[in-house]
This record gives structure tokens, C-alpha cells and sequence, in this order.
């Protein structure tokens, strides 16, 4: 009896089992049907990068687009260094991107951390007021932006002299100063902070670590998906500027990689040379993502549970 009824259980087991593995296998090929329709764009413009602007032209409409087939080499990479300063906008845009990911992650934590951990008067107003920025979008403030860096002082050194100075036009420091500060990566920061217990902070109060103390050994060691998120989040921006750049710089040697882009509209376009440059450009981007991608994963959903 005993063996008769274990029979149609474990008949049941297996079939809700193969049921389970049926689920599994076509949520798989669903995402990697998703995951190639993504990466078409990509695809083609590495491929594309790779082809003289006849064949280029000419497989647009078909599969070619997409393969490596045809007249294939790295003339267009070539021809990207010949007509623009490649190495010098890549260290352009990688200062000023690593700048204000390094200091936004320091200036944007440690306010997340005043707003989430610390009690103060008058805390609920600045959270909100950090909040309505977000609606603004930067093209509203950009002119008005222009004027006050135009107007702002400026400390240099000139023939072995401090010499003060206005105005922070064709510079690092215009790229940089304007863009640490941002309304989402502090919120990201509160909320990522919020869900670390409460009981730590008083644990070390009673041991006599200050605030700065209880940030730098507690929160901060135990928020590395938040650090990575916002290091993304920040990354793509910054890495990306165009308007900005375009409005505040003019010298050559300041430029970034997304201002070079003009450069190869100004006679007659080369788009296979434009192609090479926009895969050079974006590889950069493709790295960090692929780098920091599971801490983005793990962030992104504790602060949505928290939330």
C-alpha cells in the first residue's frame, strides 16, 4: 500500500519538475532572443566600422548589415586618428568623467548619508527640495549656467605667480565643479542608506565614533552596489556631455569625445570613419557597465524592496 501511494507522488514530483525545467528553458530563450535584438545596434556598427562607405551603404536594407562579409579591414580606424585628435579627447572625457564620478561619489554619499542617518532640523524640507530638481532638466538652466561660470573667480598660477582672475571658460574645472553635485545619486544614496539598520549607527555612538566615523567604517563598507549604481549612473552622463562642452569650451585641447563627433560633419561625411569613432567611444562605456553590472542589479532592487 505504502509503495503504491508513494508512486503517483513521485509521478507528480516528476512532472512538476519537467513542468519547472519547460518554464526555465523558454524564459532562456526569450531573454537571449531579447539580448540579441538588443545587440543588433551594436552590432551593427562595429561591423559597419570595419567596411569603405560604398559596401557600407550598399548593405544597409539586408543581413550584410550585420555580418562581417565583403571588403573588411581597420582602414576607417586609421582614417578617425587622421582627421581627429583621438588620443587627446579620450583623455579629455576620461578626466573629467573619472573627476566627477570620484568626487560625486564622495560629495552625493555623504549627503545621502546626512539625509537617511543623521536627525536634524529642517531635513524633510531639503530632502524634498533635492527631489523637485529632478523634474528640471538641464537645458532650462544651461544659458543661465554659462553666465555665472563666466562671472565665477579663479585662482591660477602665471609665470611662477598666483594670479586671480574671473571667469572658468575653456577649462577642466567647468567641465567638473557643475555636474559633482546630483539630486537622483543622493536620493539613491538615502534610500540604498535607509536600509542599513539603524542599530549600528547607535552601537557606535555608544563607543564614541562620530558621524564621519560611523559613514566612512559602517555605511560605507556595507554599500557597495549602492557605489557601483551611482558610478554608472554618473559615468554615462558625464562621459556623454555634448551641450555643455560645446557651450563653455572652445580650445581644441579641452574637448571631449562627444564634441569630436562634428568633426566628421563638416565637409562630407565618412561614415565608416564615423562608425570607427563611435565604436571607439563606446567601448569605454561597454566596459563599466559589464564591470559593475551585477553590483547596478543587486542596488537597483534593494532600493526598490525599500522603497
Amino acid at each position: 500500500m505504502a509503495e503504491t501511494a508513494r508512486a503517483p507522488r513521485a509521478r507528480t514530483e516528476t512532472s512538476e519538475q519537467q513542468l519547472r525545467r519547460r518554464r526555465r528553458t523558454w524564459s532562456y530563450l526569450v531573454l537571449v532572443g531579447l539580448s540579441v535584438f538588443f545587440l543588433f545596434p551594436l552590432v551593427f556598427m562595429f561591423v559597419s566600422s570595419l567596411k569603405p562607405d560604398g559596401q557600407l551603404l550598399s548593405d544597409i536594407g539586408g543581413w550584410r548589415a550585420f555580418l562581417p562579409v565583403g571588403d573588411i579591414s581597420l582602414h576607417n580606424y586609421g582614417a578617425v586618428f587622421d582627421r581627429v585628435p583621438v588620443g587627446r579627447f579620450l583623455l579629455n572625457s576620461l578626466f573629467v568623467t573619472v573627476a566627477i564620478v570620484g568626487l560625486g561619489l564622495v560629495v552625493n554619499s555623504m549627503a545621502g548619508f546626512a539625509l537617511s542617518r543623521m536627525r536634524w532640523r529642517g531635513r524633510g524640507l531639503v530632502t524634498s527640495v533635492v527631489i523637485a530638481t529632478l523634474i528640471v532638466p538641464f537645458e532650462t538652466i544651461a544659458v543661465p549656467l554659462v553666465y555665472w561660470v563666466a562671472h565665477l573667480p579663479i585662482l591660477f598660477l602665471q609665470d611662477g605667480a598666483l594670479v586671480w582672475d574671473t571667469g572658468w571658460l575653456d577649462g577642466y574645472q567647468v567641465q567638473i565643479i557643475p555636474f559633482v553635485a546630483n539630486a537622483f545619486s543622493i536620493f539613491l544614496f538615502s534610500q540604498y542608506f535607509s536600509t542599513i539598520p539603524t542599530s549600528l549607527d547607535e552601537a557606535a555612538r555608544i563607543d564614541g565614533a562620530g558621524w564621519f566615523t560611523i559613514y566612512r567604517r559602517i555605511v560605507v563598507p556595507l554599500s557597495g552596489p549602492a557605489f557601483a549604481t551611482v558610478a554608472i549612473l554618473t559615468f554615462l552622463p558625464a562621459w556623454n556631455q555634448y551641450l555643455w562642452p560645446t557651450m563653455v569650451v572652445q580650445d581644441e585641447k579641452l574637448r571631449p569625445v562627444m564634441v569630436g563627433m562634428q568633426y566628421f560633419f563638416q565637409d562630407n561625411p565618412a561614415w565608416g570613419e564615423v562608425m570607427a569613432y563611435t565604436s571607439m567611444i563606446t567601448l569605454p562605456v561597454l566596459v563599466v557597465f559589464l564591470a559593475f553590472q551585477r553590483s547596478f542589479v543587486s542596488s537597483v532592487a534593494a532600493s526598490g524592496v525599500k522603497g
